[in-house]
């Protein structure tokens, strides 16, 4: 394990690490600079944060400026002195650590199996006691709790990315980078920004990525805006606003005003009733849950991350087996039946894992497009893929949803910022008018302009009569969007409300007290 004294030599306002002239390409695969020329720093004591919207550039820079990258063009100094960062280990080495918005766990493994792996030993003897010990007292301090016990496929992807937080930290940085990194912790933000505010104050230098206006604003001394590999200026957060970022952002867009009509049907698409499903561990993760959702309606859970709404989605959709009740779809039993036979039943599904469940990331984008379509007509007949066809289609699904493609037969997924990888997720699962939607944080990574076009299509699917299992932790997309809203508090349904009466501060109050008396 690196140790260091953080902070030693360096006092509060001092650049800890900086990039000049940053620049990056991926031969063969990009036809332009993902970053031109980007010059940034981040100092000794200030939390500075990077915002833009998806294919900005930011997860490239912090890649590069973390090891993960080897940059094309520029500079990178830590203290300034130049180096040069082959690996996130020479990163390490020179005090930079990096916690990703996609999870980096090996799922089978305990989280103090986890940090272990990426300790320095000589003779393989991991000293797992002091690694659970270590992580207790980081989890306790920060208030990024986390059982060092837990195996990480057993996690919600809420604990598994503060278990990712609590990694990095195990190395003891002075330079964090964290990417999106309440994208999945949404409820414990104001945990995670206090802590950081603490490491800020100790004389830490804090890079924090984020596509969300409103939380730049709250959390960064500075704020520095990429639009397509470009550094738009960097401003003090005391001296800016709202309206200045969206122009730096965007330039100059109209909102989308949602319009709700009634709910058309009085058919009920999907029923749930009296359900109980097991977790991974054997423990019972839902109980008693009943519910059903009309043609056209939405019906959006709200609630912390690993309450459930995570696993009722994964048994609607046949990935988790039902120890007890009833799942109906169209009014036939589809209880404990396959992913496939649910999917031909008319349902989609838009998962919380997109790189695990949403995609194969080794195939190429327009593989990951037509994957659950290959077989039927227009794309394949007689068991021959129709090429032309399948180009044509992919070009214009990503071209609605405005994801940054090159080559769609040779950009592999894998490679794709999450926020266009979750572009494609929705265009597949959308574009056939699907009856239901499960949608789990379905704007996840997004940024403004993609999430108000994905919440007007969710309208227009709607109006159209598609159903729609809504599971979101931003209470904004939840009453924006639901015609009714459950709320689920550990694996049980507190209530379900109407969305035209629903007030924040209700909602809010029943998701932090388990219970729906006011």
């Amino acid at each position: 394990m690196v140790r260091r004294e953080s902070g030693s030599n360096t006092r509060v306002g001092d650049v800890l690490l900086e990039g000049k002239g940053i620049c990056k390409d991926f031969p063969g695969v990009w036809k332009h600079l993902i970053l031109n020329h980007i010059d940034i720093d981040i100092r000794a004591g200030e939390i500075h944060t990077l915002l833009g919207e998806n294919g900005a550039g930011k997860t490239v820079i912090a890649n590069c400026l973390s090891g993960f990258y080897s940059i094309t063009d520029g500079q990178i100094l830590v203290k300034g002195k130049p180096v040069t960062l082959r690996s996130p280990k020479d990163g390490i080495q020179h005090g930079i650590g990096m916690v990703h918005q996609e999870l980096a766990l090996v799922k089978p493994f305990t989280v103090a199996q986890n940090i272990a792996l990426g300790l320095s030993v000589s003779d393989f003897s991991y000293p797992i006691q002091e690694v659970r010990e270590r992580v207790k007292a980081l989890s306790d301090k920060y208030k990024l709790y986390v059982d060092p016990d837990s195996r990480v496929e057993d996690l919600s992807a809420g604990e598994q990315q503060r278990a990712e937080i609590v990694k990095v930290l195990y190395h003891e940085p002075e330079i964090l980078i964290l990417d999106e990194p309440t994208s999945l912790i949404s409820t414990d933000a104001e945990h995670l920004i206090t802590a950081l505010e603490h490491m800020a104050g100790m004389g830490y230098a804090i890079l924090f990525i984020t596509h969300k206006i409103e939380e730049a604003l709250q959390v960064g001394d500075r704020i520095t805006v990429l639009r397509l590999g470009k550094n738009m200026g960097t401003k003090d957060s005391s001296r800016t606003d709202k309206n200045e970022l969206v122009r730096l952002m965007f330039g100059e867009h109209t909102p989308v005003h949602l319009e709700r009509k009634p709910v058309k049907s009085d058919s009920i698409f999907l029923e749930v009733k009296d359900l109980d499903a097991p977790s991974t561990n054997g423990e019972p993760s839902l109980r008693d849950i009943s519910f059903t959702i009309r043609e056209g309606e939405i019906l959006g859970f709200a609630g912390i991350s690993g309450n459930g709404q995570s696993e009722l989605a994964e048994v609607v959709a046949g990935l988790r087996k039902v120890a007890v009740g009833h799942v109906y779809i169209g009014g036939e039993d589809f209880t404990n039946r396959s992913p496939g036979e649910i999917i031909w039943a008319g349902v989609a599904h838009i998962p919380e894992k997109r790189r695990e469940m949403g995609v194969i990331e080794p195939m190429t984008v327009a593989e990951n497009v037509v994957l659950k379509d290959v077989h039927v007509a227009p794309f394949s007949k007689n068991s021959f893929l129709n090429i032309p066809q399948i180009t044509q289609h992919t070009e214009d699904i990503v071209a609605k949803f405005g994801a940054l493609v090159s080559d769609l037969w040779k950009t592999e997924t894998r490679i794709l910022s999450g926020g266009n990888i979750q572009r494609l997720i929705l265009s597949r699962e959308t574009w056939r008018k699907p009856k239901l939607i499960i949608a789990v944080y379905p704007t996840q990574g997004l940024d403004a302009k993609a999430i108000e076009f994905t919440w007007q299509l969710f309208m227009e699917l709607r109006e159209h009569g598609t159903a729609f299992l809504l599971v979101s932790e931003d209470l904004d997309e939840i009453m924006a969007l639901s015609d009714r809203i459950a709320v689920m508090s550990r694996g049980e349904l507190v209530n379900i409300i109407d969305g035209a009466q629903a007030k924040r501060e209700e909602i809010g109050l029943m998701i932090a007290t388990g219970s729906s008396r006011q």
